[in-house]
């Protein structure tokens, strides 16, 4: 926090300055996407279920969003503070893995 700035004013009568507030500039956090990339061996299912489970979509959603992956080779799943983006890549790569599927998920800045 910046240290207040004290006005001393013009007058040179012996009286206190007034303190200045100043407010520190707050930025919203970058945000990232994180997208998932299609390939030819991971089945639709699984792919439905790792959108229903790490990205909170109901059936329909994440049928229609691995669609959208499989016919354009990627989609954006969500969008993220980089710490909560991370975290879903991982998860989602790690359980890929356990199940020896070769699903990519990957994120970037929006």
């Amino acid at each position: 926090m910046s240290a207040p700035i004290y006005d001393a004013g013009s007058d040179d009568d012996g009286e206190a300055g007034v303190a200045l507030a100043t407010k520190p500039k707050t930025r919203r956090p970058r945000m990232y996407k994180v997208m998932i990339l299609n390939d030819d061996f991971t089945p639709m299912e699984f792919v439905v279920m790792v959108l229903e489970r790490f990205f909170g979509m109901n059936h329909a959603q994440a049928f229609e969003l691995m669609l959208t992956v499989h016919k354009k080779g990627l989609a954006v799943v969500g969008v993220y503070s980089f710490e909560i983006a991370e975290t879903k890549v991982t998860q989602v790569m790690q359980l890929a893995r356990e199940h020896q599927h070769p699903l990519q998920c990957t994120m970037e800045k929006e």
